[in-house]
Parts: C-alpha cells; structure tokens; sequence
C-alpha cells in the first residue's frame, strides 16, 4: 500500500518504498505510475535483489496521487518540487534518481534546481530529441492534449496522438488530468544548463525509440554523460526490457 505527502499546494503524493542499501528516487513517464512504470516490469525486483533500496512515487495527475483538472497545477518544475517533497517525507537528502520519458524531463528539471539531491542520474525515454523540444513544443503539446479529450478516438490520425490517448484511455486513468499535465509541460532545458550539470548520467533508450530519438547526442552534451542502447525495443517497450534495467544497475553501481 502506498504512502502519503501533501505537496506545498495540497495535492496528495503517493510513494512506495522498499528494499534496503543506497537509495534510488524512481519517477515514471507519462500516463504511467510506479506500478505500471517500475513494478510490472520488473524494477522493483531487480533493483532490490541488486542491493539497492527504492522509492517509487506516483506524479501528480497519475496513479494514487491527486489528480488536478487545472492545468496551473503542472509544469515540470512544480513535478520535480514533489519529488524534493517525497525525498523529505522519507528522510532522503540525496539519492540516485531514475527518472523515464516524462519522469526524465522531471529529472532534470530536479538537478537543474537542486543539484545537491541527485548523486547520479540515470533517464531513459529521454533522448535526441530533448535537444529540439520536439514534445514540449505547444503546438505538439496542444495536439497531444486534444487527442486525450476527443470524444471518438477512432478520429485520430497522427501516430503519436494515437500511441498517447490508448495509454491513457487504460483502466484507472484520468484523461482530464492527463490533458492537464500535457499542456504544462514545460520547454526543455538550455544548452547551457545541461552543460553544466556535472554528476554522472546515463541516457538509454530503445533502439527504435522515435519518440525520444537516439540517447548519444543528449548524453554527449553533459560533462560525464554516456549512452546505452536497448536493441530493438521502442519508447513503449524499452521500460520493460532486461537491458534497460541491467544498463542502470550497472550504472548505479559504478
């Protein structure tokens, strides 16, 4: 059963917490939560038997935490204080931090403002793209957060939009929310931010994950940045691989 912490504005965050040894902070990607993000695939698991402790928290707009219809109630920045809110509800000054897809961008945004909290990095989901604020853009937020709201989903044409609305039209989601939290993303970092973000991190992704786009020239962009690739695996599926998983532990056992 989760947890509770109300973040600053009152909404309700879920977290989980198990294992024991360094801990990881685990933030999922869009439309997903800590269950179906990390431990459905397998990551509690095979974090756990590999040593570590976790801490798997449910962002605002998803799973068991509170999901706000305003969208005034989102943004990147906003979603990485909550995690800074988990850490301190579990008495976490710093810890390793996963962060996928949208958890990725979060993830940044949390070293970019407190970069005494994250000992090491790990993002997948998150790749070339980021460098072109493909998904952030308001345009492709706007057609995305259409899509989660259009009456008859059999309308939409755009893959994309297509792949979004079946992840969230899934048991258990709200779509308003959703629609919310997409058109607050917020645009990805300067150039120069992320230069001068110094603490190890490892880009990972699918090897056909268009969505993101290849993990090396987001990683060669960070002073000790590196990149893995997960073959033949794609933006929905790399979260579920063995690879993926195994490229993090090793990374954070570095």
């Amino acid at each position: 059963m989760p947890q509770f912490v109300t973040a600053a504005d009152g909404v309700e965050l879920a977290y989980e917490r198990h294992g024991e040894g360094p801990a990881i902070m685990m933030v999922h990607g869009f439309g997903s939560s800590r269950l179906q993000n990390w431990k459905s695939t397998g990551w509690f698991g095979g974090l756990t038997e590999a040593g570590f402790s976790l801490v798997a928290m449910d962002c605002r707009g998803h799973g068991d935490s509170g999901k706000p219809h305003d969208e005034a109630a989102y943004g990147h920045d906003r979603m990485a204080e909550d995690v800074v809110t988990v850490m301190e509800a579990c008495g976490l000054s710093s810890s390793l931090v996963l962060g996928y897809s949208m958890g990725g961008f979060i993830a940044l945004r949390l070293l970019a403002a407190h970069p005494a909290r994250v000992t090491r990095l790990a993002i997948a989901g998150v790749g070339a793209h980021y460098l072109e604020d493909r998904l952030t853009a308001p345009g492709a937020r706007s057609l995305l957060a259409d899509a989660l709201l259009t009456p008859d989903p059999t309308t939409l044409t755009e893959p994309r939009a297509k792949m979004f609305r079946a992840f969230a039209d899934q048991p258990g989601k709200d779509r308003l929310a959703l629609a919310a939290c997409m058109r607050a993303m917020s645009p990805h970092l300067p150039l120069a931010t992320l230069k001068a973000m110094t603490q190890p991190i490892l880009v990972v992704n699918g090897e056909m994950d268009d969505t993101a786009g290849a993990p090396g020239p987001l990683a060669a962009i960070f002073p000790n940045g590196r990149a893995a690739i997960v073959p033949g695996r794609d933006h929905m599926s790399a979260v579920g691989d063995k690879n993926t998983r195994q490229a993090v532990i090793g990374f954070f056992q570095a």
